[in-house]
């Protein structure tokens, strides 16, 4: 018997998420030591979880074979203290990259509209068309969101808005005011989604009161994660903030259970350890300069980023982390974005971005050399 599952076209027709790749499948694949391969692939903190986090987890004394909360009581109440709002703004998932989805399911529709950035995270594009929704996708400028365009591109059949700020893969940021003046455009048009997975890195000069707008906008959903600058990528938990009627039909496409005991454990204890996420900003902020200072030095271009990543061209970009993973080390190639040219950087420790550094010399003189015609 020959079975054809009835696979829907919007699903049958969607491309596989390519993650970064793993230092285990790195190590297997070109028969590396494991401890030696350097990982700057998945944007994830080079020190690990915070200390609190790790110790709330270790002492926890509850039954695993127990469902966890559903709700969340004790993380909801916790964020809601320190955001000044009540328990049910908050949506809690599986990492950020479940809210986008929650997202997309409770507001779009076969054939709905939803605008999106260039170059933005590829899981939004997943996210629309798995719900069958229409993607209506707006030019960058220099790399980052035009929101000009973006607003100008949200008609009557357009339900939801997705933006990255600091956006994912290009590390391209836009201010408090340009964004407001983009809601203030959009009224209460369309569902704007807010992804700030990378806002916990800003600068105190890009400082960004993403909660101040939603109290005044209730079309607005901000995202945030546990898996960037907290360090709990392994454990997969994020939230969003949003006027109870959004939340309220979030929660109504939310799985049950979606966030596991552990997952809210950790994610409550490391949210208050502000020592560990101020440690954490400085070593990101010192290896961003370090690598910008680096591509200058050898006339790469690259975005200027207000994330934990570079995204820097190569001429040889797919030869590159060719023989970059040969040597163990692993950058995130972003051909699936359109940006065919280019390689995106995770900022590590000091002596795993010298490792990039030292290594990318090596591959690019023995390229150079390559590609030089014979004397």
């Amino acid at each position: 018997m020959t079975f054809t599952p009835p696979v829907p076209e919007h699903v049958r027709n969607l491309p596989p998420y390519i993650p970064g790749r793993s230092s285990p499948s790195v190590a297997r694949d070109y028969g590396l030591p494991e401890d030696t391969i350097v990982k700057l692939a998945s944007n994830e903190n080079p020190l690990g979880m915070s200390p609190l986090a790790r110790e709330a987890m270790v002492k926890f004394a509850g039954d695993i074979s127990r469902y966890p909360d559903s709700d969340g009581h004790d993380l909801k109440a916790t964020l809601a203290e320190a955001f000044g709002v009540e328990p049910n703004w908050l949506t809690l998932g599986n990492g950020s990259s479940e809210i986008l989805e929650l997202v997309s399911r409770a507001f779009l529709g076969p054939g709905r509209g939803a605008v999106i950035s260039q170059y933005c995270f590829a899981v939004y594009r997943t996210a629309i068309r798995v719900v069958g929704g229409r993607i209506v996708t707006v030019p960058a400028v220099d790399y980052g969101h035009d929101l000009d365009a973006m607003a100008a591109a949200v008609t009557e059949d357009v339900d939801l808005v997705i933006i990255g700020n600091p956006n994912n893969p290009t590390g391209t940021f836009f201010s408090q005011a340009r964004f407001e003046e983009f809601l203030d455009k959009i009224g209460d048009r369309a569902v704007v989604l807010l992804d700030e997975a990378y806002g916990q890195y800003l600068a105190p000069e890009d400082s960004f009161d993403s909660i101040g707008l939603v109290k005044r906008h209730p079309n607005l959903v901000v995202a945030h994660t546990f898996s960037k600058i907290y360090g709990l990528a392994g454990l997969r938990v994020g939230y969003s903030v949003a006027h109870p009627l959004l939340t309220d039909t979030l929660n109504r496409v939310r799985p049950t259970f979606n966030v596991s005991v552990l997952a809210q454990i950790a994610a409550r204890a490391s949210f208050g350890d502000t020592d560990f996420l101020e440690k954490s900003r400085r070593l990101n902020q010192e290896g961003l300069m370090a690598l910008e200072a680096a591509c200058r030095e050898r006339g790469l271009e690259f975005v200027p980023s207000k994330g934990n990543f570079l995204l820097i061209r190569f001429p040889h970009a797919t030869e590159m982390n060719t023989q970059l993973l040969k040597r163990g080390v692993v950058v995130r190639p972003v051909g699936n974005y359109g940006l065919e040219n280019w390689l995106r950087v995770t900022i590590g420790l000091p002596a795993e971005m010298q490792r990039f550094i030292e290594v990318m010399d090596e591959v690019s003189a023995e390229i150079a050399a390559d590609k030089s015609p014979d004397d």
